[in-house]
C-alpha cells in the first residue's frame, strides 16, 4: 500500500500579492481547496489516480476562475477552443483533445479517447463528434461567456497580440489547470486542461494536449502536468524531459523539475511551471514566474495551498 498524494495547479504567471485583491485571493484558494477535496476523496476511498486527477481537473474546469472549461478565454473569432489530455502511468495509455468547442469537461472527453477509442489525440469537429457518440455533456456558447474574459479579449481584439492571462491583468485567472496523483496501488496519473491563449488564431494548439510536452505519466519515474508559455513547453518536451532526467541521469524528482524549469526552459525563452509526483510520494511544484496557483494533499495530512513564491 502506497501513501496517496494529489497535487494540482491552476496556472502560473505574474501573480503578485500586492496586485491581487483580497476577495480574489480568497476565491482562488477556495476553488483550489474544493478541487483537492474532490480528488482526494476518491483516493481516500481507494480509488485510482486516474479517477482522482480527472475529478480534480473537472472541478477546476467547472469554475469560472480558471482558463479551462467554463472559464476559457476567447479566440480571435470570439469563440472558445479548448484542449486537454490525461495519461496513466501504469500502462502509459493516454488520451487528448484539442480545438474543441462546447464540451463542458474536456478532460473527461480526453479520458474517453484513451479508453474508448484506438487513438490518442482527436481534434476539433471530429473530437466533438466522438464526444456526442460518447454522450458527454455539451453546453451552449453562453455557458463559457464570462464577461470579464470578454473584456480581456476586447482589449486585444483586432491586433496580432496573442496573450496569456498574466500578460493582460495580474488580478485575473491564469493559463492552464492540471493534476497529478499517486494512488494506494502505486499507480501514477496526470491530467491537464486549458482554454489556450486570448485572441489566438489559426487553430493554435499549445502544450496541454500534447503527451510528453504538457502531460506525462510513467510509474517508473513520475507524473507531470505543465502550465506556461505553451510554444516553449512544446519545444522543450518539458513533461517527458522531467521523466527522462530521472530515468537516464538518475536525478531525483526535485532535481529534474528544477533543471527543466529553472534552466532548460529559461534558456529557450519560456516561462511557467509544473507539478509532479513520483511513486514514493515525493512532489514538486516548480515555477519560474512570480506565482502559480497550486496545492497538494497527502494521505492523513492537511491540505496545503499557495499562490505566490
Amino acid at each position: 500500500m502506497y501513501k496517496t498524494t494529489l497535487v494540482i495547479h491552476g496556472g502560473a504567471g505574474t501573480l503578485i500579492k500586492s496586485e491581487m485583491s483580497a476577495e480574489k485571493e480568497v476565491a482562488y484558494l477556495a476553488a483550489l481547496k474544493v478541487a483537492l477535496e474532490e480528488g482526494n476523496m476518491i483516493l481516500s476511498n481507494g480509488g485510482t489516480a486516474l479517477d482522482a486527477v480527472e475529478m480534480a481537473v473537472k472541478s477546476m474546469e467547472d469554475s469560472p476562475l480558471f482558463n479551462a472549461g467554463k472559464g476559457s478565454v476567447f479566440t480571435a473569432n470570439g469563440t472558445h477552443e479548448m484542449d486537454a489530455s490525461i495519461m496513466s502511468g501504469k500502462d502509459r495509455m493516454a488520451g487528448a483533445v484539442c480545438g474543441i468547442t462546447g464540451v463542458k469537461n474536456p478532460v473527461s472527453l480526453s479520458r474517453l479517447v484513451m479508453e474508448k477509442s484506438e487513438h490518442v489525440l482527436l481534434a476539433g469537429v471530429g473530437a466533438e463528434e466522438f464526444g456526442k457518440e460518447m454522450n458527454v455533456d455539451f453546453e451552449p456558447a453562453s455557458y463559457f461567456d464570462e464577461e470579464w474574459r470578454r473584456k480581456q479579449w476586447l482589449s486585444v481584439r483586432g491586433t496580432d497580440q496573442v496573450a496569456l492571462d498574466h500578460n493582460l491583468n495580474p488580478d485575473r485567472k491564469f493559463g492552464t489547470v492540471g493534476a497529478v496523483a499517486l494512488d494506494k496501488d502505486g499507480n501514477l496519473a496526470a491530467a491537464t486542461s486549458t482554454g489556450g491563449m486570448t485572441n489566438k488564431k489559426y487553430g493554435r494548439v499549445g502544450d496541454s494536449p500534447i503527451i510528453g510536452a504538457g502531460t506525462y505519466a510513467n510509474n517508473s519515474t513520475c507524473a507531470v502536468s505543465c502550465t506556461g508559455s505553451g510554444e516553449f513547453f512544446l519545444r522543450g518536451v518539458v513533461a517527458y524531459e522531467v521523466s527522462a532526467l530521472m530515468e537516464f541521469k538518475g536525478l531525483s524528482l526535485a532535481e529534474a523539475c528544477s533543471e527543466v524549469i529553472q534552466k532548460r526552459i529559461l534558456e529557450i525563452g519560456g516561462d511557467g511551471g509544473l507539478i509532479a509526483v513520483d511513486q514514493k510520494g515525493n512532489l514538486s511544484m516548480e515555477f519560474n514566474t512570480a506565482g502559480m496557483y497550486r496545492g497538494f494533499v497527502k494521505e492523513g495530512e492537511e491540505i496545503n495551498l499557495a499562490i505566490y513564491k
